[in-house]
């Protein structure tokens, strides 16, 4: 019966299973970090990837390699029970090295809205920690659901969010920026495109002629990113002043920030509406 409590399925559909709850887990990217933690189980984990900065405590674990190459080395001394891994984020070759050292590994890769609490409540399972995990999931289920009803009914507006510069990049409907886009009433202008993350013109972007622009990055290049388009005073965006930057953090990874990004972008959405 213990062994059947401590059973999770994860991103790659197999079912990962331990003799005793996780004691020792090493993270391999910032995304399952900060999942960790929100499952209760940060006390527990011993190492993490490059960029594993939140909670504040994350920034202190040793550090065990990045989305280029993992130090299996490092992670083997630190004798972990279980490591998680990041599917768009880590490589696969190399994870399955530590399996055949001996590491179960779990994988995690968001794709829904309630990929995230599901995650969080298989973390808090195999870690021994469900209690907070479920309080944790519950809470980011409910937000979510407050935020559908509130914006179900919002009127449409075009939106393009630009997540890179050089060379021009957005996000389609399958990324969940792109879902949170659509669940505050936006319209993804390029939601259409075939890759998640697609390299785009713009010369495309004119064409699309979004009525919002939406961007987040680091260090303020961002700014620099928005101030750009007013180069083009045609665009319904610029003519509305609609250009408008999002806390970098709290979009771009799944985990329960994004609750807190998603009601971000809803209310600057709405903003814009007002605009136009």
């Amino acid at each position: 019966m213990l062994a059947e409590t401590l059973c999770a399925r994860d991103a790659l559909q197999r079912d990962v299973c331990l003799p005793d709850a996780a004691t020792r887990i090493v993270s391999l990217s910032p995304g399952a970090t900060e999942l960790l933690f929100s499952a209760g189980a940060g006390d527990k984990v011993v190492g993490a990837g490059a960029w594993s900065d939140y909670p504040p405590a994350a920034e202190q674990l040793p550090r065990v390699g990045d989305s280029n190459r993992l130090d299996l080395e490092v992670i083997l001394s630190l004798q972990p029970d279980l490591v998680v891994a990041w599917v768009d984020g880590n490589s696969r070759q190399q994870v399955e090295r530590l399996e055949q050292l001996g590491l179960p590994a779990f994988w995690l890769s968001p794709r829904e809205f309630e990929d995230i609490p599901r995650a969080i409540e298989q973390l808090g399972t195999l870690a021994g920690t469900l209690d907070v995990a479920q309080s944790e999931a519950l809470s980011f289920r409910q937000g979510i659901r407050e935020l559908e009803e509130r914006y179900h009914s919002a009127d449409p507006i075009r939106v393009f969010y630009q997540i890179w510069d050089q060379p021009l990049m957005t996000i389609n409907r399958d990324e969940l920026i792109g879902k949170a886009i659509e669940l505050c009433g936006g319209i993804n202008v390029f939601g259409h495109l075939p890759r998640l993350v697609p390299r785009i013109s713009t010369e495309a972007v004119l064409e699309a002629a979004p009525e919002v622009i939406v961007t987040s990055g680091r260090e303020g290049n961002d700014r620099a990113w928005l101030a750009s388009w007013e180069a083009y005073p045609g665009l319904p965006a610029v003519a509305a002043g609609n250009l408008f930057l999002e806390p970098p953090d709290l979009l771009a990874r799944p985990t329960v920030r994004m609750l807190e990004g998603v009601s971000h972008l809803c209310q600057t959405l709405e903003t814009a509406r007002g605009r136009l």
